[in-house]
């Protein structure tokens, strides 16, 4: 009996489509058996994947991982074992540049199981009783912001890797999706402006946002009525699923003064191979079966998954599932922003994050003078990859 582990991240999302494929995948191979360990969000978000891939055959990686486990050569290149045919057609069911996210140096070194993005969050029973729409500019966010009563807020995750996600969103809003490029530094005048702009919703922020991720505030926003709507926060399908939670949440675009909602900070979960694995076959065709069309449209989706197969979004099945989460957000994903995946900035934006909640949660600085910071912070991070190379 060969024996496969792999690591993904604490959440229904994360755990029972792993868990409905590796059942999928038993009865075709009889003689592998595969489990699943999970870890919090923010361990997936920011745990070293060399130490990981020591000790599993797979990971769920987020593509920002993909330029530190390519230089510590921890991953296998899927080129090698996966057909082109099959890599191009995960390339043209793309959702926005999902899968192009974990190609690095020439290779593919994950696949998109799971695709994400910035996105708004509402409850469209509070928003109804108070003949509130869902905002779909910044000016009418601010609006709603100023209007909601006493007993309901806006909600914004501000943590610190998601108070960067919110920066760097609305930055590359701002600029068109020009912000910031692999190797540059920050555009000061942008990222002053789209600090700015967080600045002036933060007086009106439930208080929990500033130590709250997505899935602790779509905790709360599902089990309470303290929270009416989110403007930039990591869609979670399942809370628009009957059931899943006390009160459903609905899903729209990310809001625009341009009427595109474009740039918001991408997300998701790439399924990759370590390269300690000893059954590399066994386990690609594992990855090949979880990132498949057909098993992302029926079983991932039915088990709670949030599947990055582009014919997944577009199904009919599952948008009556989840009260069209996918249709009503795809946009938002297909004009969606990929984060630089240089080796040192899961770092950076750990600390990046924690300077920019930091000022928001206070009231204070300058927000061109934290730009200036960002980039000497950057700077330092990118010198030591240099070091760490020669």
């Amino acid at each position: 009996m060969i024996h496969l582990r792999g690591m993904t991240w604490d959440h229904p999302r994360g755990v029972l489509p792993l868990e409905a494929a590796s059942e999928a995948f038993k009865k075709q191979h009889p003689g592998i058996e595969i489990s699943w360990d999970a870890r919090s969000l923010h361990d997936f978000e920011a745990y070293p994947l060399e130490r990981l891939a020591e000790t599993y055959d797979f990971i769920m990686i987020d593509h920002p991982h993909i330029g530190a486990a390519v230089g510590h050569d921890v991953l296998v290149p899927l080129n090698d074992w996966i057909s082109e045919a099959y890599l191009e057609d995960q390339r043209r069911s793309s959702v926005g540049l999902s899968h192009d996210s974990y190609s690095w140096n020439g290779k593919q070194w994950a696949l998109a199981a799971d695709a994400a993005a910035q996105v708004s969050a509402y409850r469209e029973d509070l928003l109804e009783r108070h003949h509130f729409k869902v905002p779909s500019t910044w000016e009418e966010v601010r609006l709603l912001a100023r209007e909601l009563p006493e007993e309901q807020k806006l909600g914004l995750p501000l943590l610190p890797v998601h108070a960067f996600a919110s920066f760097v969103t609305l930055s590359a809003q701002l600029s068109g999706g020009s912000f910031w490029k692999e190797g540059a530094e920050l555009q000061p005048e942008i990222g002053a402006e789209a600090l700015s702009r967080l600045q002036e919703l933060a007086p009106y922020l439930h208080q929990s946002s500033f130590s709250m991720d997505p899935i602790g505030m779509s905790d709360l926003m599902a089990s309470t009525d303290q929270i009416a709507y989110v403007p930039l926060i990591y869609g979670y399908s399942n809370y628009a699923r009957r059931g899943f939670a006390s009160h459903l949440l609905r899903y729209a675009d990310i809001p625009s003064d341009t009427g595109l909602p474009r740039g918001s900070m991408i997300g998701g979960v790439g399924i990759a191979v370590s390269n300690r694995c000893r059954h590399i076959r066994a386990a690609v065709e594992y990855v090949q079966l979880v990132a498949g069309g057909t098993f992302q449209r029926t079983t991932y989706v039915t088990s709670g998954g949030q599947p990055g197969h582009r014919s997944a979004w577009t199904d009919e099945a599952a948008n009556e599932l989840t009260h069209h989460f996918f249709r009503d957000t795809l946009r938002t994903l297909d004009l969606g922003y990929v984060r630089p995946r240089f080796d040192g900035y899961i770092a950076f934006q750990e600390q990046a994050g924690a300077i920019i909640r930091e000022a928001l949660l206070t009231g204070c600085g300058d927000p061109a003078q934290l730009v200036l910071e960002l980039n000497r912070m950057l700077l330092e991070y990118s010198s030591a990859r240099e070091r760490r190379i020669k």
